[in-house]
């Protein structure tokens, strides 16, 4: 019974950085292109009487920050781990350490 709890926690895990990874940065990244489209406003939304909009400029930088971060982090580990290093998180900043 316990074999059964493990695998189903692992499974949990995997599904769970599936779901953030595989599919929530893509569509982070397309919240960033419809707030891009809003802030644009005029021929980029329906209306095309619209006026531009600073608020929709400022969330499609915050979505593609985040995902730029992201995409930084998974590169970051993938050395880190080629070259003998971990990747930690003492101090809220990520940081190399030697295994």
């Amino acid at each position: 019974m316990n074999q059964l709890l493990l695998a189903l926690q692992a499974g949990a895990q995997v599904l769970f950085a599936a779901l953030l990874l595989g599919a929530g940065l893509p569509v982070i990244f397309s919240l960033g292109m419809r707030a891009l489209a809003y802030g644009a406003g005029g021929s980029a939304e329906i209306a095309v009487d619209m006026k531009p909009r600073r608020v929709g400029k400022v969330l499609a930088v915050v979505c593609f920050g985040v995902v730029i971060l992201a995409i930084l982090l998974g590169i970051s580990w993938i050395v880190a781990t080629g070259m003998g290093y971990s990747l930690v998180f003492d101090h809220l900043l990520p940081t190399f350490r030697k295994k």
